[in-house]
């Protein structure tokens, strides 16, 4: 008898974040100049058939990570090569392992009995890139969050986690779609889950964020 099986999640990518992806790697191949001025609302939202906010919301992202900076009455520059190579280089390790994973999840929705060999094909990944995380930073952790959380219905901007935990989050996986990369206004809910990447300590930090009542 054939099962009911639920539709495949779909994987969101914002579009102010790929902007700000394709402008880093515009800086990286020195088409964008360090020192040279960027003009958002005619410059950004013109090249990549935007519109101004959305320009806006990609150099906001770029200024947090220290590519660009705004200069107060003048206007907006490209700051850091180097800081847009590290950048480019953790989207694309991150994008290779999300894309991983999701294959593995509509391999689930296509054919329930296939579950098993999910979770056999997930503990490879685990053991492939174990060694990975004693190197790198880009091999994602991630945490289920219920209704016992707490910080829920807030922005990762509003939450300092990077600054509380060292973690930044990659994808948060909801109800409806994993959105891959969500910057930091996307808003956290019961029943996401979220995937991050940082240093050994940052699981618990995390853990103590959302549930600090829970012991170890």
């Amino acid at each position: 008898m054939e099962k009911n099986l639920k539709p495949a999640k779909r994987v969101a990518l914002p579009r102010y974040q790929q902007i700000a992806v394709d402008i880093a790697e515009r800086i990286v191949e020195d088409r964008y100049k360090v020192g040279q001025k960027i003009h958002a609302r005619s410059t950004l939202a013109s090249n990549f058939n935007a519109s101004p906010e959305t320009a806006r919301k990609a150099i906001n992202v770029l200024v947090d990570l220290e590519i660009m900076e705004v200069q107060q009455g003048s206007g907006t520059y490209v700051a850091s090569k180097e800081n847009a190579r590290l950048f480019v280089e953790k989207y694309k390790n991150v994008q290779t392992i999300q894309e991983i994973r999701q294959e593995l999840l509509e391999s689930v929705h296509r054919q329930r009995e296939e579950l098993d060999n999910f979770s056999e094909s997930l503990n490879v990944l685990v053991n492939q890139t174990k060694k990975v995380h004693d190197i790198s930073t880009f091999v994602p952790f991630e945490l289920k969050l219920t209704q016992k959380a707490e910080c829920l219905e807030k922005s990762v901007a509003d939450l300092n986690i990077w600054q509380k935990t060292g973690a930044t989050i990659v994808g948060i996986q909801t109800d409806t779609e994993l959105l891959l990369s969500p910057g930091p206004y996307a808003k956290l809910s019961a029943g996401n889950t979220i995937y991050f990447v940082g240093h050994e300590l940052s699981m618990q930090r995390m853990k103590h964020l959302f549930y600090p009542e829970e012991k170890e």
